[in-house]
């Protein structure tokens, strides 16, 4: 939900936020974030334990990070978001606020109150930052959607699907069992 514009708001605005109020800045406008429901974090959690395992078991460079997590987009610090889950491997975009520059992999589980925004705004935003692969899951519908930004590609699966993760050659994730 878009908080009620005063002004154009900047990066400082954003760090600025009172503690534990929630917010993404996209192009100098506040987004308030709700607190998320008991699925959306189990989900969230899930995948942030697979993807995590399937790094540190194979020795990898990229690193998972759940929300909350900054990332300054385009590294210019006029859009901060927090994805549900960012998947950087290029560990010179981390500092201490989060990641300068796009994830090479984004995850946003839906809810109600965000799920246009997730499949408009940050879609068309991640795309054109230069984020690699971005996957949006639905629990109501049990199905994930990934776009392949690289591939010029999108599929749909559902959670008791093999999904592949497009960064990592042949690992893919199966949500639920059948």
């Amino acid at each position: 939900m878009q908080v009620p514009q005063e002004r154009i708001y900047t990066s400082e605005d954003y760090w600025n936020l009172p503690e534990g109020q929630r917010a993404e800045l996209i192009d100098g406008k506040l987004y308030a974030m709700a607190p998320p429901n008991r699925i959306h974090q189990r989900l969230v959690s899930r995948l942030t334990q697979i993807i995590g395992s399937f790094i540190d078991s194979n020795k990898g460079t990229c690193e998972v990070y759940p929300a909350p997590f900054a990332v300054n987009l385009n590294a210019d610090d006029k859009v901060w978001v927090e994805p549900d889950i960012s998947v950087i491997c290029d560990r010179n975009k981390l500092d201490k606020h989060g990641c300068k520059g796009a994830p090479d992999l984004i995850a946003e589980v839906l809810s109600p109150s965000t799920q246009r925004h997730d499949q408009l705004v940050k879609l068309n935003l991640y795309q054109r930052a230069g984020v690699k692969e971005y996957w949006i899951a639905d629990p109501a519908k049990k199905q994930v959607t990934v776009y392949s930004f690289e591939q010029e590609s999108m599929m749909e699966y559902l959670f008791t699907d093999e999904i592949p993760v497009g960064i990592y050659e042949g690992f893919s994730i199966k949500i639920e069992q059948e």
